[in-house]
């Protein structure tokens, strides 16, 4: 029972992530596509941590976080470019 519910929420965050890729697309602003690239990463990091879960590989979430860490210097610099430039 457990299984099924796993793959339900991985599903859903596939989906998630593929209508957020969309949004990236099609975002007429700039704005737009670096929350989407945000909010990509932030679906990315949870199936990371749930094929972490999944595979029994504890090593996963070390790239998870480090990932995360990643990701959030990312969006500064993309904030920081987009409210006055480097």
């Amino acid at each position: 029972m457990a299984n099924i519910i796993y793959n339900i929420a991985a599903l859903i965050a596939l989906l998630a992530l593929f209508i957020v890729f969309i949004r990236m697309i099609k975002g007429p602003t700039i704005a737009d596509r670096a929350v989407a690239l945000d909010g990509m990463t932030i679906i990315t990091i949870s199936l990371i941590v749930f094929f972490a879960y999944f595979l029994n590989r504890i090593i996963y979430l070390d790239v998870a976080i480090v990932y995360g860490l990643v990701s959030f210097i990312g969006v500064i610099a993309i904030a920081r470019y987009l409210e006055r430039g480097l």
